[in-house]
């Protein structure tokens, strides 16, 4: 199991009054297409001399290809709720005592890797996780997270880029650069331990934009603890005020209580006359000391109060969906990247006069996106030519290199395809 305890970075106006991201996606390299399928057709239309006739075939294309993936999400959708819903942690349903068939954790859990993997989310290794619980922060407020309360956790990342971010120190004083990396999407699977007689409830949440160094933040019932310096920042003034008030506000009352105390082991020969004069000295005396007590306590509390607020404030922003929500915004992600990667693959093996091998087409995507577009991929071909074969879009020749329909025979082909939906 993992255990964390350890600083965090927040950013927040907090701590930095000015400060401002910047995507260095340039620098790293991912399988996920980060253009929207849209912006991939007028990329390719830009980049081709197809006359009209041709382009208005594309379009086509590319409207049936959507709609024929629309269409095999939909289905996925509603396959992997129903293999959820009974592990879904926010369902107001009734679930009546009956057999149940393919509801093993096992069917949900490979349908939601199947659906992530379409998407182009990658699973973080425990050894990834366990490096950035050991990562430092600029603003380090302890963390605490006991992983033991969950049967299996699991994160996966889709984009990651380089950021830097502008901190203010020394209450604005001086200004900081720092870079860090970060995933745009996070997704935290949390399977809890079972309750006797039921299925183990499974907990799922997307997050947006969160550094590799801070993602315990993103478990839930995490506590928030205080760094030393934060405790010296409380601790050194209070001993200092405390020795204030002792030997100002409490002079009488404890020269009072040393009398007394000196009086019972006789080492005092005159008792203590406890008068009204000497119950208000130590009255006054405990009053101005439960007063001091509770101002440190006070300030202990806001000090934290504020970390938490931050960590609260910070999740606020970063929360894109909960549970069974997740479903609908990860299929959407599948849709367009399998739309994505088969119009791409399609695009660049029909303007091939001769069949090409899959390394050759998966080179040619490639070196386009980082010559054209400034973006390094790491393009799926083999995932996209099979979606082109399945669909009858594409052939492999007996010597594995691979050639597209032209663009009339793909489209009616898919119109065809289309019918028996």
């Amino acid at each position: 199991m993992l255990h964390a305890c350890r600083p965090i970075r927040f950013f927040t106006a907090i701590f930095a009054n000015n400060f401002f991201w910047l995507p260095l996606n340039m620098n790293t390299v991912t399988r996920f297409i980060p253009f929207d399928s849209s912006d991939i057709v007028e990329m390719c239309l830009q980049d081709t001399a197809l006359n009209k006739e041709q382009q208005a075939r594309f379009l086509s294309l590319f409207a049936l290809l959507k709609r024929q993936f629309g269409l095999e999400a939909l289905d996925s959708l509603a396959q992997i709720k129903q293999a959820y819903r009974l592990r879904d942690p926010d369902s107001d349903l009734l679930l009546p005592q009956i057999e149940r068939r393919n509801h093993s954790h096992e069917n949900f859990e490979s349908r939601l890797v199947a659906l992530l993997n379409r998407a182009n989310f990658d699973e973080v290794s425990q050894e990834a996780i366990q490096e950035s619980l050991g990562d430092s922060s600029i603003f380090k407020v302890h963390l605490n997270v006991d992983f033991n309360q969950y049967e299996e956790v699991l994160l996966y990342k889709r984009g990651m880029s380089v950021r830097r971010e502008t901190l203010s120190t020394l209450f604005g004083l001086r200004k900081q650069t720092v870079e860090f990396i970060n995933f745009d999407r996070v997704l935290i699977y949390i399977r809890m331990h079972a309750q006797e007689g039921s299925q183990p409830k499974v907990l799922l949440r997307l997050f947006q934009n969160v550094p590799r160094a801070d993602l315990e933040m993103l478990f839930p019932e995490t506590q928030v603890g205080l760094r030393t310096i934060d405790k010296l920042m409380i601790g050194v003034p209070a001993v200092i005020s405390g020795a204030v008030v002792l030997s100002t506000k409490m002079g009488a009352t404890l020269f009072l209580l040393g009398s007394m105390l000196a009086f019972y082991l006789g080492m005092r020969q005159e008792p203590v006359v406890l008068d009204k004069t000497a119950l208000l000295a130590i009255g006054a005396g405990f009053g101005a000391l439960g007063g001091y007590v509770w101002k440190q306590f006070t300030n202990f509390k806001n000090r934290k109060l504020k970390f938490t607020q931050a960590l609260t404030s910070n999740l606020y922003f970063k929360l894109l969906d909960n549970n069974a929500g997740v479903f609908y915004r990860i299929t959407d992600n599948a849709m367009e990247e399998e739309l994505k990667e088969a119009l791409l693959a399609f695009y660049f093996l029909q303007q091939k006069p001769t069949a090409v091998s899959a390394k050759q087409l998966d080179t040619e995507i490639q070196t386009w996106f980082a010559q054209q577009w400034h973006c390094k991929l790491d393009f799926e071909v083999d995932d996209a030519l099979n979606k082109l074969a399945r669909l009858k879009l594409a052939t492999q020749h007996a010597n594995a290199n691979w050639q597209a329909l032209d663009l009339s025979q793909a489209v009616d082909t898919l119109k065809n395809k289309l019918k028996d939906f």
